[in-house]
């Protein structure tokens, strides 16, 4: 049975696998920052829905598209969704220096 390395903490579990492969890091943030931006403008446009069927109007629920943008955005900042990673030194704000 071959399979990747795996650690074994001092009671003799096993825990995850070791591995140098962090080529899918920026396509899972990636993925992340999307489930956001999609997730908050199905969410607040359903509100804004809502309330334009309650209210008998019909641009809440652009109002609430735009929201749903700006909060997905704003919760991928939130979990430093956006920051480039050094594989060297841990993750880097884009367009940082060696003195920052």
């Amino acid at each position: 049975m071959t399979g990747p390395a795996r650690r074994r903490p001092n009671d003799g579990r096993i825990d995850t696998p070791l591995s140098n492969d962090s080529s899918s890091g920026g396509y899972n943030a990636g993925l992340a920052v999307f489930s956001y931006v999609v997730g908050g403008i199905l969410v607040w446009s359903l509100i804004g829905w809502g309330l334009d069927t309650l209210l008998g109007t019909g641009w809440i629920v652009l109002a609430g598209a735009l929201v749903g943008v700006a909060g997905g955005f704003y919760l991928s900042a939130m979990h430093n969704l956006f920051r480039a990673k050094d594989p060297d030194n841990g993750p880097q704000r884009p367009g940082a220096t060696e003195q920052d």
